[in-house]
């Protein structure tokens, strides 16, 4: 594990396979914050506030834009400094430098306490996430992070999975909040399991993307941003256009994906950030024992327990 850390993704051969398994095998609540090279401070009592692992694509723009739109509440204006050049942060494309800023503010400043919303996997199983599964093949027929065609299509399927933007598991919150409003093409009463929450992806990228280890950002470009080491190579990849033409009915939501970013944001780079799930469990493995000793082991023993009952009701 201690070789992974030291070594890049250009300097050793890891399968992403070995990396998913090493993220998960992690359990400590501030283990997103083991990776990152950039560090932002509050400049009057020099708390930490946030953090980012900067893989190449994260601009200055879209460093400020977190911090203001996502992260920060201030009731004053704000300015951001690198602290090595004591250069001020502007709204440029100039990619992010790593190391140390300090937020200079007249008046307090705070994180915001926006709640995060832990998640379980997100497979497809039966009845209407069946269809869900079948609609999100038929209109993307590739992982649309990566790129990597399925030459295999459409009679076998291995290694691509459909996975949903936000989580069945969190349908509940689904209705209070209203996100249906977000799907044109309802299917069911919720329309949780309608193409445009879905998106096909390579099974081990459909792992990170549920532990919010990369994200989309639909309003710069639909650029991908990893918060962790890019062992994938997607890292200012640009979303397959395939799965987002805006004359289709099944084009996925640009409002889900945002909400999958601010998530990714408050996840990663808030403070010292959320726990990365275990998500490996063999048979014989004690799941209770893992689930007791970790941050939010209750909500995660809850939301298992009703996506297996959800799984069997609609069997």
């Amino acid at each position: 594990m201690l070789l992974l850390l030291t070594l890049s993704p250009t300097q050793a051969s890891v399968s992403p396979t070995t990396l998913v398994l090493f993220v998960e095998s992690c359990n400590m609540a501030n283990d997103r914050s083991l990776w990152r090279n950039i560090h932002i401070y509050n400049a009057s009592d020099q708390t930490l506030l946030a953090g980012h692992c900067q893989s190449g694509s994260m601009t200055e723009e879209n460093l400020f834009f977190t911090l203001k739109h996502i992260l920060l509440v201030a009731d004053q204006p704000w300015t951001l400094r690198h602290r090595a050049s004591g250069r001020a942060i502007l709204s440029s494309n100039n990619r992010a430098e790593t190391g140390d800023y300090d937020v200079h503010c007249d008046e307090a400043i705070r994180l915001t306490d926006e709640a995060w919303v832990a998640r379980v996997m997100s497979h497809s199983e039966s009845g209407r996430e069946n269809s869900f599964r079948n609609g999100i093949r038929s209109r993307d027929g590739r992982c649309v992070i990566s790129g990597l065609v399925n030459l295999l299509a459409p009679h076998r399927w291995t290694g691509f999975e459909a996975a949903h933007i936000f989580p069945l598991e969190k349908e509940t919150l689904w209705g209070q909040f209203g996100y249906g409003r977000w799907i044109a093409n309802t299917e069911g009463a919720s329309g949780i399991n309608s193409t445009q929450n879905g998106l096909l992806m390579s099974s081990h990228l459909h792992t990170c993307f549920d532990q919010y280890l990369f994200s989309v950002n639909p309003d710069n470009d639909y650029k991908i941003t990893t918060f962790v080491p890019d062992t994938w190579g997607i890292d200012g990849r640009v979303l397959d256009p395939v799965c987002r033409d805006p004359n289709s009915p099944d084009c996925v939501s640009d409002n889900l994906l945002r909400w999958h970013f601010r998530q990714s944001v408050l996840a990663n780079m808030r403070g010292a950030g959320e726990p990365i799930f275990e998500t490996d469990f063999p048979p014989g493995t004690d799941m209770m024992g893992t689930l007791v000793d970790e941050p939010y082991g209750k909500e995660r023993f809850e939301m298992e327990i009703e996506s297996r009952l959800r799984s069997a009701i609609r069997d």
